[in-house]
């Protein structure tokens, strides 16, 4: 089982940038699906971005453009750098490993760890 633990947040005015990092223990990290999420209060978790195995990127479209999710296996580590921040950007923010379904939608098969909170205002 693959242990994450993301670090990065931190207070940004509108149109700054943050990276995010989510780094892996345990299992092997390079054969991994990663997603990162975001819980903004009141709201559910949602998928803003993933990362395959093989480097290909998807992203939610309120994020398309801004956000940029990389890994560097060799750290065992995924990055979510983020520019352009919005105020509706402020979330906890989490990363997980995935599991593509029969369907091609991806599910989160890790435990949640604590994330990471991100507050954009001025």
């Amino acid at each position: 089982q693959v242990h994450l633990v993301e670090s990065g947040g931190g207070l940004v005015q509108p149109g700054g940038s943050l990276r995010l990092s989510c780094a892996a223990s345990g299992s092997i990290f390079s054969n991994k699906v990663i997603g990162w999420y975001r819980q903004a209060p009141g709201k559910q978790r949602e998928l803003v971005a993933h990362i395959t195995t093989g480097g290909t990127t998807n992203y939610a479209d309120s994020v398309k453009g801004r956000f940029t999710i990389s890994r560097d296996n060799a750290k065992n580590t995924v990055y979510l750098q983020m520019n352009n921040l919005k105020p509706e950007d402020t979330a906890v923010y989490y990363c997980n490993a995935l599991l593509r379904t029969v369907i091609g939608d991806y599910v989160p098969f890790g435990s949640w760890g604590q994330g990471t909170q991100v507050t954009v205002s001025s």
